[in-house]
């Protein structure tokens, strides 16, 4: 539930963040006639984003399990991989993202009634899209019908609901000035933590691909601590609920969810020291004071 929660947390912040440049332009602008667009724009996008998870928990029932699990197992791929991007893009484009949402919004105000709507519903909708996908893949690695996992199938879905809301308060609190919060951080962190949650995800993606049959080793277990842990148990729901483990883990499995989280992880923080470095490096030199 928590790591749904902070992916919840983190993509809405997202999208209120870009919410909240654009009403606020149009607003200081005096173009408050425009913002029936822009909400136009993002009920759109929320609407979208709700169709795809709909097919996406629907679609695939009356499958065979075979078929479930190939599918389930190259979303998980496909929404780690988008999840992955979402981190490092916001990284580096956190700090020109008002600017370019500005230009976005000058020049569709000036091509015609549905630009600006275009605008919001693709700025918004891609943070919908993305959470929809890896939540469910997500939700599907928690609560697999195929696992022993206790983990029920509301809460995965509670905690996102949370997450969400939460980002929404924040970005009303930002828009109004009550709270200032140093995004640079809270990206970072939760940046970290979304790598270890996605670790999880991918691992038990390949192993779902096991199970379909598309990739071999599914009997060539890494280790089994299922008689150690027990998933009933609150810790074993916590492990799983959070960082995804599963107590019988394959050779691939273990594999894959290794080079994953080593190799993203180190290229992640390395960017994070670099840009800090940078940081430090822009700031003017301090004034020596003159005597008197």
């Amino acid at each position: 539930m928590l790591g749904n929660y902070l992916i919840g947390l983190r993509e809405g912040l997202e999208a209120s963040l870009v919410v909240t440049i654009l009403v606020a332009y149009l607003v200081r602008s005096d173009r408050r006639h425009l913002l029936p667009r822009i909400w136009g724009g993002v009920a759109l996008a929320v609407l979208v984003s709700l169709g795809f998870g709909a097919l996406l928990t629907f679609g695939p029932r009356g499958l065979t399990f075979e078929a479930q699990e190939a599918i389930g197992g190259s979303l998980s791929i496909v929404a780690v991989g988008f999840v992955t991007w979402m981190i490092f893009w916001m990284a580096r484009a956190a700090r020109s993202l008002s600017g370019e949402l500005r230009g976005q919004i000058d020049r569709a105000a000036e091509a015609g009634r549905w630009s600006l709507v275009v605008v919001a519903m693709l700025a918004v909708g891609r943070e919908g899209l993305e959470t929809a996908l890896f939540l469910w893949a997500a939700t599907q690695t928690a609560t697999g019908a195929h696992t022993a996992s206790t983990v029920p199938a509301w809460q995965p879905i509670t905690g996102a609901v949370l997450g969400i809301a939460t980002a929404v308060v924040l970005g009303y609190l930002l828009y109004r000035g009550a709270v200032k919060i140093n995004l640079a951080k809270f990206f970072t962190w939760t940046g970290g933590f979304l790598i270890v949650v996605a670790a999880g995800v991918l691992g038990y993606g390949f192993h779902d691909l096991q199970e379909a049959g598309v990739l071999p080793g599914l009997n060539s277990l890494a280790f089994d601590v299922s008689g150690t842990i027990d998933q009933g148990s609150w810790y074993g729901a916590l492990l799983k609920g959070v960082f995804n483990f599963s107590p019988q883990t394959t050779w691939l499995q273990a594999a894959v969810w290794a080079a994953y989280l080593v190799t993203t992880l180190t290229i992640f923080l390395r960017g994070v020291r670099r840009r800090s470095r940078a940081q430090v490096g822009a700031k003017p030199p301090a004034r020596d004071k003159q005597p008197a």
